[in-house]
């Protein structure tokens, strides 16, 4: 059988990393997607991965990223949309400008790669397209409204997705990340112990996990957060 390609967009360290490493280990062929490339390159050479340099934010970045994976790997099995913006601030006093930039990369985004990657998963009646949503995208925090808004159109885009694709034979699901994502052993951000943050890895073995399910048992969305964590 052909080797299962996976594509992660936003790609860079922490989780994304964590996914390549996984996927890789499994035998897949990985595509690592960014706006910079040039900080792939570690981790493309550790991995084995492909580097791509995409805006995810433009479509014409986006058409060709997914044109030269299908040619250099061949049709993904699974896509990860891993790319988020943060604009923070006092409601009254953030700039129309970095708003409208952060919801272009944290939703826009999700559905031009989202789109592009059903667009040849629909055609094979198969695949799996799995979004990093965040704690902001079921609670809208004070000074974080651009990330609420674009982590709430994410959501949305994947429960949409998620009904009229399922029954196309296409996975879709979100995940809701409720907590810090661990930056490697020696994170000492904080005093919240040993289980404060997330650890990438176990993440990424949900990711994967979701992507093995039996479609007579999907999920379309996970919460993962430390057990410490309130919510």
């Amino acid at each position: 059988m052909a080797k299962e390609v996976a594509v992660i967009v936003g790609a860079g360290s922490g989780l994304s990393a964590a996914l390549a490493r996984l996927c890789a280990k499994q035998g897949m062929s990985v595509a690592l997607a960014a706006r910079d490339a040039d900080k792939l390159a570690a981790l493309a050479k550790e991995t084995g991965a492909s580097a791509y340099r995409c805006d995810a934010g433009k479509p014409a970045d986006v058409a060709a990223l997914f044109k030269s994976a299908d040619a250099d790997l061949g049709t993904p099995d699974l896509v990860v949309f891993n790319a988020s913006r943060r604009a923070r601030g006092k409601f009254v006093e953030l700039d129309a400008a970095e708003v409208e930039a952060s919801l272009r990369i944290t939703a826009y985004a999700g559905f031009l790669v989202a789109q592009e990657a059903a667009k040849r998963m629909v055609k094979r009646g198969r695949g799996s397209i799995l979004f990093t949503g965040a704690s902001a995208s079921v609670k809208g925090y004070a000074q974080s409204a651009p990330f609420a808004m674009g982590k709430f159109a994410l959501r949305g885009l994947a429960q949409s997705m998620a009904r009229e694709l399922a029954p196309q034979g296409i996975h879709v699901a979100h995940f809701v990340i409720d907590g810090g994502i661990r930056q490697g052993a020696a994170d000492s951000r904080g005093e919240r112990g040993q289980d404060g943050y997330l650890d990438p890895t176990a993440i990424a073995e949900a990711y994967l996990q979701i992507h093995r399910q039996h479609r007579s048992a999907w999920t379309w969305e996970v919460e993962l957060r430390p057990w410490v964590e309130k919510f």
